[in-house]
């Protein structure tokens, strides 16, 4: 990475008028675009509600992948069928770097992310280019990026039974599995082959199989595909202990002294888009983490995911 590649991220598309007709015209050049920054920031265009937006996502011509059908954590609300909030936690709840549901078996290729209420103060979205962070945490931490390519990780979260829209892990069980109840919900883990157990109140510890946190993209580059900042630093709530929530794949712990590394390395490398309204944000979930500042005032930022 040189200064020049870091000083042009994430990628600026400034323009005007009707953000769903310029996708749907530039679509080549855009997808190239995003391919080579990693993330674009529209800026300028004429979104100017939520129904704008679900008609530029629309645009980009590209199938959605439903809040309903993720295995994501978060607790969101959907304001049209392909359109949702982001994560609901308190204000004060920082959400750390992450790709988008890489802690699961299934994810999203792309994020569309819209902003309708810019906050008072805070509440920027850091995003940080995961191969810039590989690359750097490979020459610094060899040995911890040869343990988690050869052997992967497991990631363990506590679901509680209702949504808890107090924690940004608060998404129930029942949701998250799409289960009316535990023998619906237990039929749904083995075909994911999770582990898990049921807590007395009510709750479901679930481990998920061994997964990748090292992704290789189509054109070579390789990236730290993963939630293990998010989970490591920001995993904890009533029932989520961050030092319980991640292991290596052979299910030894892996530690802040293997963490410390690559969480200097991600915040030396990210950018924080402070949002204005109006602006809309196309990110590779493959090759860029992204997550949430603490912010004051009210914000509405809506998410849209590309299968």
């Amino acid at each position: 990475m040189t200064e020049r590649e870091q000083s042009e991220f994430p990628g600026i598309i400034a323009g005007g008028g009707d953000l769903a007709a310029f996708l749907a015209a530039n679509k080549q050049a855009v997808d190239l675009a995003l391919g080579d920054a990693g993330a674009l920031l529209f800026r300028g265009f004429d979104v100017p509600d939520p129904q704008a937006f679900d008609a530029a996502v629309e645009g980009y011509g590209e199938g959605g992948f439903t809040y309903e059908d993720s295995l994501s954590n978060a607790v969101r609300t959907n304001v049209t069928p392909r359109v949702f909030t982001a994560n609901e936690a308190p204000p004060t709840t920082e959400i750390f770097l992450h790709h988008e549901m890489a802690q699961t078996p299934i994810y999203p290729a792309k994020l569309f992310f819209y902003c309708e209420i810019a906050p008072d103060k805070g509440g920027a979205t850091p995003l940080c280019r995961s191969d810039w962070v590989l690359d750097r945490l490979s020459e610094q931490a060899p040995e911890f990026v040869a343990r988690i390519e050869a052997n992967g990780v497991r990631y363990t979260n506590v679901m509680p039974g209702d949504d808890d829209a107090a924690s940004g892990q608060g998404r129930s069980w029942r949701s998250t599995l799409s289960a009316a109840d535990r023998v619906g919900a237990e039929a749904r883990l083995v075909e994911l082959s999770y582990s898990w157990e049921w807590l007395n109140d009510g709750s479901l510890r679930a481990t998920t199989p061994v997964l990748p946190a090292i992704r290789t993209l189509p054109d070579g580059r390789r990236t730290f595909f993963n939630q293990l900042i998010a989970a490591f630093r920001g995993w904890a709530d009533s029932r989520n202990d961050p030092n319980r929530s991640i292991t290596f794949g052979d299910g030894s712990p892996i530690t802040q002294g293997d963490m410390a590394p690559a969480i200097a390395i991600a915040n030396a490398l990210t950018y924080d888009l402070e949002w204005q309204v109006g602006d809309v944000a196309l990110v590779d979930n493959f090759l860029t983490m992204h997550g949430r500042r603490p912010f004051e005032g009210k914000r509405r930022v809506l998410a849209s995911l590309i299968a």
